[in-house]
């Protein structure tokens, strides 16, 4: 791999010991950054011109199911009871075979580069071994570092999603680790079970107890919307069996209604939050849990979740998440009668929850999420030159609210350029577009649902 130094960029390194700088240099080696600074010796090196550019560690999406990147458009009025559970868990999911899972897993991972994305959890609803394999062959063919979690199929909802007590197949999840995730620098494993809000105590139990045997990383669905705590339970139970399993492998997705005294018990347990705001909001999960985690003194990891209804693209929940929170923090002022001064939520806030707290949350704060010598070199970089980002007076505010992908010029990941100039280098963008259309057409076709 050659020795690459990206030259003269605004540099947020996001390491509170390299801090913002003007004018300065990040030295790549063999994947891995060996400085950040000024002036450093450019010699045997492929130099890269940041001038107008910024240039910052690659996003992190701690929750995302880009199995659904074909459907997309479809779930745009869709709620999470009134017709996500019927349409997609119940229906769509099924209908997808093998090929189906690696067209929307190839090109969700390739939307994640092109936006600036370099690493996400796939959180997978994988039918039978061969849509599993297949899964993962799409996240390597892309070029993006992943957690590929494998979660309950997604061929029978009543089966899986409704007080289950069947476990995932611990047989298949072997498999699909040994033959193709174990020795992959860019992938790891991950879990996606269902937790108590799901399935029985028994078998949420024992889910978990798999994933620590596996060492994945445990990604839980809870507390996304009431009917989880009180359908099945005569009163609100929280984390229930798994209250006292809780550890820093553990990563809950949404959890907007859970009590302040469960999310003060996880955060101090190590446990991370990944937000889904934009998706939160529409389909009724509930207000996103972000300012009960900071007040338990935590800090929560965006993610995109459905994508059969929002764009992947980060920036947005950025956004979305960032600014809910200050509406709701400013309501609660003004309601006391009093005039907003400050806002608590900062800019630099929530590029960190996209960033640093996602690899957080992901295992992978040793490796990636800032730009600091001795991690892995997945880096995106910025124009700032653009008629819709100049002038960039502040270059973190420039990032979370005028930079779109329009203006991501380079993605690197593990000091692999994955997009260039402005354009993704993967030829499968064109290769596999058609038969990437086709499915989703299909898919939809296959479901009957109203178009």
């Amino acid at each position: 791999m050659p020795r690459t130094i990206i030259q003269n960029g605004t540099v947020i390194s996001l390491d509170p010991e390299i801090g913002d700088l003007e004018d300065a240099d990040v030295l790549i080696e063999d994947g891995e950054i060996l400085d950040v600074g000024h002036d450093l010796d450019a010699s045997g090196a492929e130099v890269v011109d940041a001038e107008n550019h910024i240039v910052l560690p690659g996003f992190v999406d701690s929750h995302v199911h880009m199995a659904q990147t074909q459907v997309r458009g479809i779930a745009g009025d869709w709620s999470l009871m009134g017709e996500y559970f019927d349409h997609m868990l119940g229906n769509i999911t099924g209908l997808y075979q093998p090929e189906d899972m690696y067209l929307g897993g190839l090109f969700g991972a390739l939307e994640k580069l092109h936006t600036g994305t370099t690493t996400a959890l796939d959180w997978s609803y994988p039918n039978s071994l061969e849509h599993a394999e297949r899964a993962v062959d799409a996240l390597q063919d892309a070029g993006l570092r992943a957690v590929y979690t494998y979660g309950p199929p997604g061929d029978d909802a009543a089966k899986w999603w409704y007080e289950s007590d069947v476990g995932l197949p611990e047989g298949l999840i072997r498999d699909v680790y040994e033959g193709q995730i174990e020795g992959d620098d860019l992938l790891s494993l991950g879990l996606g079970l269902r937790g108590p809000d799901f399935c029985t105590d028994e078998t949420a139990r024992a889910d978990l107890e798999l994933a620590r045997d596996l060492d994945a990383i445990a990604s839980i669905h809870m507390g996304a919307a009431l009917w989880t705590s009180s359908t099945y339970n005569e009163e609100y139970q929280g984390f229930g069996a798994i209250s006292d399993m809780l550890g820093p492998d553990v990563n809950i997705a949404h959890a907007n209604n859970f009590s302040q005294e469960d999310i003060q018990h996880a955060v101090d347990e190590g446990v991370s939050f990944s937000a889904t705001p934009e998706v939160e909001m529409q389909m009724g999960h509930g207000v996103p849990v972000t300012g009960k985690v900071l007040e338990a003194g935590g800090r929560v990891a965006w993610g995109v979740d459905v994508c059969s209804n929002i764009s992947s693209d980060m920036g947005s929940q950025m956004r979305f998440g960032m600014q809910t929170q200050r509406m709701l923090d400013n309501e609660k002022t003004m309601e006391g009668g009093e005039e907003v001064t400050s806002l608590d939520i900062t800019c630099r806030d929530t590029l960190k929850s996209a960033t640093i707290e996602g690899a957080r949350a992901l295992g992978m704060a040793d490796e990636i999420g800032t730009l600091t010598p001795g991690k892995r070199a997945d880096v995106t970089m910025i124009r700032t030159d653009d008629f819709m980002t100049a002038p960039s007076h502040d270059p973190i505010e420039t990032i979370v609210f005028q930079a779109d992908a329009s203006h991501i010029d380079h993605v690197l990941v593990d000091g692999e350029f994955e997009k260039r100039d402005g354009e993704l280098l993967n030829p499968l963008v064109e290769d596999e577009f058609d038969r990437f259309v086709e499915s989703g057409e299909r898919l939809v076709e296959e479901s009957g649902i109203d178009r």
